[in-house]
């Protein structure tokens, strides 16, 4: 009987805080700035430079750390990890090995077994390194140390999950309740949360772990999930063929599907760690755990319980606007203004979500105001706007959060409410169309469609389709 195997993965997610600043300097920490631009002696490992630690990376991690169930280190220090690569301008990076700020955690997914504790071992500050860019042209790399001293907490996990969909709960789950702890934005497509994907093998019902690899390079979630279902068919191959799987850091290449060695595993001697000189420790007392505590947001799970009660919304639509802060923010601002929650619910569900698509953009990307959006859904239910109108004021607020009721004035888009004005234009409709007439008095109803259409052209959009409809029939019925 063939044998089965079962993965156990562990995962290192580094998340980039959102600070104005740097973790010991005072740099900007925005992104997409030209090379080298926010640097300064202390990110750029100058000698005699000094560190000096920014308080709202301690809040930030504090606030993570409450939020996983984790234990704080009430003093907790920062140690030198020792390595050599041109884009570490110190030549080591500080770092948490010895007593890292959170420790001994655990999240809840929801996994097709029902909800599972995923474990987490530790949560350590400490500073990015820069970047390479690699000049195919000229054959040469090149450092930007923007990024370098950009602040990070890296969350390490228990070894607790076992495929490729408990790993994508946990990252979401993470993602989730740091966006909505506002200590980053989490896009990966931009770097600011990374994942390192710790896996191996083993036999069902062994009690041993298989020798693991480490898994770098991945930058969404569905390149992790690849990575896991190649990484686990690669060593079972192995292993199946005799062979022993090698601990090393592998990289893995999503265009190509498989992932190749880079460069063999260290463990923390090789980083020949110690206590930094530079910098003090961290005494964190009560009354600071507590005041972070009781600025704790409402999260998900919450929300998604007050929603049902006070909007009455469906669950499905609950759960889509509670899966993203920015998402539901803007729910409970626009509701706010206009006292319509179904109605605000349907355009972020429906047009909101399809622009985002069209735009390949995520939700944290928005920009409109609420109470743009308000003000478009008070002009529909007044009757000054169509909802075909409606939908094209809609896209020009996506993208340049114009207000509605200003640019409906200026673009001349109001509907002609005028019953006289509609009267006269439909009776002309119905003169000119003899045919359609007599196919609808023998019982075409597709007759009475081409006749609205005809007079919403000749109306240029801006009749209310009732009022057209209306009128129509009694015309037609006379």
């Amino acid at each position: 009987m063939a044998k089965q195997y079962e993965t156990v993965i562990g995962l290192e997610v580094h998340v980039e805080l959102a600070t104005k600043t740097k973790i010991f300097c005072s740099c900007s920490t925005e992104f997409g700035g030209a090379p080298n631009t926010h640097t300064c002696p202390v990110c750029t490992g100058m000698p005699g430079s000094l560190p000096v630690l920014n308080k709202q990376v301690v809040e930030y991690a504090l606030a993570v750390g409450l939020a996983t169930n984790c234990q704080i280190h009430q003093n907790c220090k920062f140690d030198r990890k020792n390595y050599f690569y041109p884009d570490n301008p110190q030549n080591y990076q500080i770092s948490q090995l010895y007593l890292p700020i959170c420790h001994d955690g655990w999240v809840e997914i929801e996994t097709e077994n029902g909800t599972k504790k995923v474990g987490i071992h530790e949560i350590h500050m400490e500073e990015d390194a820069g970047k390479l860019v690699h000049d195919e042209w000229e054959g040469c790399s090149l450092v930007d140390y923007n990024r370098s001293g950009v602040p990070l907490i890296e969350i390490v996990s228990e070894p607790d999950m076992r495929s490729a969909d408990e790993v994508i709960a946990y990252l979401e789950k993470l993602r989730l309740l740091i966006q909505y702890l506002g200590a980053s934005d989490c896009k990966l497509q931009e770097g600011s949360m990374r994942a390192d994907v710790n896996l191996s093998v083993r036999e069902v019902g062994a009690k041993e772990f298989g020798t693991r690899t480490e898994m770098k390079n991945l930058n969404s979630f569905k390149a992790i999930a690849r990575a896991i279902e190649g990484e686990t068919a690669r060593q079972i191959d192995l292993i199946e063929s005799g062979e022993g799987v090698v601990q090393e850091t592998r990289r893995w290449d999503d265009t190509k599907e498989r992932s190749y060695a880079m460069r063999s595993k260290e463990d923390a001697q090789d980083y020949r760690y110690f206590p930094d000189p530079d910098l003090v420790p961290v005494i964190i007392s009560d009354e600071w755990i507590e005041e972070i505590r009781s600025r704790q947001p409402e999260f998900r799970t919450e929300k998604l319980e007050r929603y049902k009660e006070e909007f009455d919304i469906p669950q499905y639509d609950a759960e889509i606007l509670t899966n993203s802060k920015k998402l539901a923010d803007i729910f409970e601002q626009t509701t706010a203004i206009c006292k319509k929650p179904k109605k605000v619910s349907n355009w972020l569900m429906v047009e909101t979500l399809r622009l985002l698509k069209d735009n390949n953009q995520e939700p944290e990307d928005l920009k409109f105001a609420p109470e743009n959006l308000a003000k478009l859904i008070d002009l529909v239910d007044e009757g000054t706007i169509n909802n075909k109108t409606a939908k094209e004021v809609f896209e020009v607020i996506f993208k340049e959060d114009v207000d509605p009721q200003a640019y409906v004035e200026e673009h001349g888009l109001k509907s002609v409410n005028d019953e006289g004005a509609l009267r006269a234009v439909i009776e002309e409709i119905v003169a000119a169309n003899p045919q359609s007439v007599s196919d609808y008095k023998g019982g075409k109803q597709k007759a009475m469609g081409f006749l609205v259409g005809q007079t919403m052209r000749a109306m240029k959009g801006k009749a209310d389709p009732g009022s057209v409809n209306k009128i129509l029939k009694e015309i037609l019925e006379r």
